[in-house]
């Protein structure tokens, strides 16, 4: 095992050495230097191994990195990671920092985690499924990880990725404004994977989603009838913001027990591919029972696996805008309440403290009425003086009995 775990080491330092950290993800810099192991976790390709190697970059010991997504691992186990340990020893001398990289992929890896925590050692993971942050860590790791969830690009990182990171210094100028527009409907459709931009190359997608499908939900789950979750991920990407229940989507999909697609539900979103959005409910019971949304960690995906239905861009709209509120964190919620809804609140702990609604078009009366009457009613309930329309390209301030309420092009939300 030592000489393998050295071939790899070699293999992938050379590796390392011809790629290119272009664009700087933001990171907490009180995370780099205090105690705790630090859990990077997000989709596949959105840009944790850059994020992990920026962060080496910046601390005086870099060397104790390893990446366990390697099919000459197949035989490794919880008991190897002293073989791994001895092999650092040996080939860069004794080092207090710690890079693992899908460490997931290795049963019982919070084991040796926990030892090299409790010897003072500073321990960067980095992980493609949202389970290591809960179930798989038990009470093993509680109190000893701080987690951070990386998502692709936000149209900030996409800007400065395209080259135009000079428009958020002068975003007020006519000029600016109509590039910074211009890009941001590109972003829109593109999406944020750092890899797929580059390319605008549709394996990229297809092959990000092969390996979620078989690699992450398939076989991880040990599931064997792979129809039924391609028609799930279909059916939800076709159908992003719209309500269902399992049952309804149990039927749709052909699976017999509506608890079957709860699973399958969660075993996605784990992947980081989807999320299901629950209605506000004060009542936990009752939030479960109500109808829920579904939404797409990006753009490019929904285009890629997805039906090209009606009103596509204010469909992409709102997920862009749902992934930009999971981006800033904080628990989020859809309301409604007889004829009104909206989109999106935000609560913290038993507080709501912002609601959101989307709209791609803000030019008939009938949907301002509409999108203005669901923004208020969502006000009223949780006793809000500020709202927020997010629109594509429309900009205005409205006053109402109940407060505020600011409409502005998604970019300029965005940005602010």
């Amino acid at each position: 095992m030592k000489t393998l775990l050295k071939d790899i080491i070699a293999d992938q330092v050379h590796f390392l050495s011809g790629r290119k950290n272009i664009i700087h993800r933001d990171f907490p810099e009180h995370y780099f230097y205090n105690e705790h192991i630090i859990i990077i976790s997000g989709i596949r390709r959105c840009g944790k191994s850059i994020l992990l190697q920026q962060i080496r970059n910046r601390l005086p010991q870099k060397d104790y990195f390893f990446n366990f997504d390697d099919d000459r691992l197949s035989g490794f186990s919880v008991e190897n990671f002293q073989d791994l340990y001895e092999v650092f020893i040996e080939l860069f001398g004794s080092q207090d920092y710690f890079y693992f990289d899908e460490i997931q992929n290795i049963a019982g890896w919070e084991q040796f985690v926990k030892r090299l925590y409790n010897l003072g050692k500073k321990v960067f993971i980095t992980g493609s499924n949202a389970r290591m942050l809960s179930k798989e860590l038990g009470t093993l790791l509680t109190g000893c990880y701080l987690a951070v969830e990386l998502y692709p690009f936000s149209f900030k990182e996409f800007l400065q990725f395209k080259g135009k990171g000079s428009l958020l210094e002068q975003a007020d100028g006519t000029q600016a404004k109509g590039e910074i527009q211009a890009q941001f409907n590109t972003y829109l459709h593109q999406g944020g994977f750092p890899l797929y931009l580059s390319t605008k190359d549709d394996l990229v997608l297809k092959t990000l989603y092969d390996n979620i499908l078989y690699r992450d939900i398939l076989v991880r789950n040990q599931i064997l009838n792979e129809k039924e979750i391609k028609e799930l991920v279909y059916y939800a990407v076709s159908n992003i913001g719209k309500p269902f229940t399992y049952s309804s989507v149990s039927k749709i999909i052909g699976v017999k027990n509506p608890t079957t697609v709860k699973n399958y539900i969660e075993f996605i979103e784990n992947t980081y591919l989807l999320f299901a959005l629950n209605k506000l409910d004060y009542s936990v019971k009752v939030q479960l029972r109500n109808p829920k949304k579904m939404y797409a960690i990006d753009n490019a995906l929904v285009k890629r696996l997805g039906f090209h239905f009606s009103g596509e861009k204010g469909r992409l709209l709102e997920n862009l805008v749902y992934i930009e509120l999971k981006r800033r964190g904080g628990e989020i919620f859809y309301h409604h309440s007889g004829n009104n809804e909206c989109d999106f609140v935000m609560r913290k702990g038993y507080q709501v403290e912002q609601a959101i609604q989307v709209c791609y078009l803000f030019d008939n009366l009938p949907t301002r009425e509409r999108e203005i009457s669901g923004l208020a009613d969502a006000m009223k309930s949780y006793q809000l003086t500020e709202g927020y329309i997010i629109t594509s390209s429309h900009e205005e301030l409205v006053e109402n009995e109940f407060g505020n309420i600011h409409i502005m092009p998604a970019w300029r939300w965005i940005l602010s």
